[in-house]
């Protein structure tokens, strides 16, 4: 196993510039997830690193050693492509194989590998088919298993459950978790999936327009945004943000949505000295929808009330396990979940429950958080 240490990346394809001053340390073992929106520079920072591409400034170091210059096969790194790129007249095990015959690797040794990876990726029976005779899910780890008989360094994967249905996908997901746990093998992914960079990471990175916004934890990342794009990207329904203001004195400081009686208060927590240059002026409030329920919902360990507010329901969404509701905040629309069973009738007014503790406020010139 190695770490991974990205030192100001660019790349330049021609005149425009797809990655700008990337930087990140991934450490030993870590799940790191490359998210963000298409043409946001990830999957030429994956092919950067796996030495498919150049960069155009920058470092790249693979257990701490520079890989400028290396060839990918030199690398010690592993790919799993979206498209599987499995040979069609090949079986299973000669798909396997192919790399290691390629590189001269003994028949003992081949063998010896298969019949591991096979076990780990539960595909035994699967040996003698052909890639047609073959589900996408089975297509797809007969392609980690082609990835995993090196024994890598590193593993990457760019995009590798796309091609997949919504079940299977949440399966592969699962699959691809555990064999990280079980093998502890230094993993980049990259997905446009925000659903899947948060129920697989150790560590997401979010792009846009070739830079990372954020470089964090799943709960940081989710709770404690860096910039309203981490904050409007991640999350599904992602964060309610609304042009608020602050008032009040000393640290009794509310955020203000809203003018007159469509005026919604709301009690923020934190460091008042944080919020002295913003008071009397405008922000950014940020709230997930999870923080917007059905009046009898408590929120976190311990019994204080929360704050109460009366708002129009204008459309709901059920989905089963919850009903998304979309209501007048203050005069703004604002998105909220509540209990499956709760009936909102659409225009009417209707009493929610707010965690006022999970607000975020934003500032609306640099768009950066402020608390």
């Amino acid at each position: 196993m190695a770490g991974l240490t990205v030192r100001q990346v660019s790349k330049r394809f021609g005149a425009v510039e797809v990655l700008k001053d990337v930087s990140l340390d991934i450490e030993d073992g870590a799940f790191t997830v490359l998210v963000g929106p298409s043409g946001c520079g990830k999957s030429t920072l994956l092919s950067i690193i796996a030495g498919l591409e150049t960069a155009s400034a920058g470092d790249i170091e693979i257990g701490g050693r520079s890989m400028n210059g290396v060839a990918a096969k030199n690398r010690n790194i592993a790919m799993v492509f979206q498209t599987y790129a499995l040979y069609p007249a090949m079986t299973v095990r000669q798909n396997v194989t192919f790399g290691m015959e390629c590189r001269g690797v003994p028949k003992a040794r081949q063998k010896e590998a298969v019949e591991r990876v096979a076990r780990l990726l539960q595909i035994e029976p699967l040996l003698d088919r052909r890639p047609a005779q073959l589900s996408g899910g089975q297509r797809q780890r007969v392609a980690m298993g082609r990835a995993l008989v090196r024994d890598p360094a590193l593993f990457l994967f760019d995009e590798p459950l796309s091609n997949l249905d919504a079940q299977l996908r949440v399966e592969m997901r699962a699959e691809i978790k555990q064999l990280h746990a079980r093998i502890g093998t230094t993993c980049v992914y990259v997905t446009h999936d925000q659903v899947e960079a948060m129920t697989m990471a150790t560590r997401i990175a979010v792009m846009n327009q070739g830079k990372v916004q954020q470089f964090a934890d799943p709960d940081t990342i989710y709770n404690r945004p860096a910039n309203l794009f981490v904050a409007r990207f991640m999350g599904a329904p992602p964060m309610n943000t609304m042009q608020a203001r602050l008032e009040g004195d000393g640290d009794a400081v509310q955020a203000v949505i809203g003018t007159g009686d469509n005026a919604v208060r709301l009690a923020v927590s934190g460091a008042a000295d944080r919020f002295l240059p913003y008071r009397g002026t405008g922000v950014v409030l940020g709230i997930r929808p999870e923080c917007i329920a059905e009046p009898q919902r408590r929120f976190g360990a311990d019994d204080a009330p929360p704050t109460m507010i009366d708002a129009v329901v204008e459309m709901t969404e059920p989905t089963g396990a919850e009903t998304i509701v979309m209501l007048g905040l203050g005069g703004q629309r604002t998105i909220g979940r509540v209990a499956a069973d709760m009936r909102l009738p659409v225009g009417s007014t209707q009493r929610f429950s707010i965690d006022t503790r999970k607000l975020c406020l934003f500032d609306p010139a640099t768009e950066r958080l402020i608390a």
